[in-house]
């Protein structure tokens, strides 16, 4: 159920970062302050709950800092690091 949860939490912030468009940039659905907040509560769960993801963690980490990676390229003043979506659980993403 956890993975699920983090799953749909990742679909959910690459939709509204526009990676499902061609051109995210122009993107309808592109909305920074939602994904802001999609982000830090997939950080969330996943930290709070990285013991019972077994052999997931790893992949579902990874997608989390791809999202605070492309977050950070699509923002057009980026966060400080340390302070960008999330990374008061994860620490900063460069």
């Amino acid at each position: 159920m956890i993975s699920r949860a983090a799953v749909m939490l990742m679909s959910a912030s690459a939709e509204k970062l526009g990676l499902a468009s061609e051109d995210p940039d122009t993107a309808p659905e592109r909305d920074l302050d939602e994904a802001r907040r999609l982000i830090t509560a997939l950080a969330g769960l996943v930290s709070a709950s990285v013991e019972y993801l077994g052999a997931h963690a790893g992949p579902i980490r990874d997608g989390l800092q791809t999202l605070q990676r492309a977050f950070r390229e699509a923002s057009a003043i980026p966060d400080p690091p340390g302070q960008g979506p999330g990374e008061k659980y994860t620490g900063p993403v460069y």
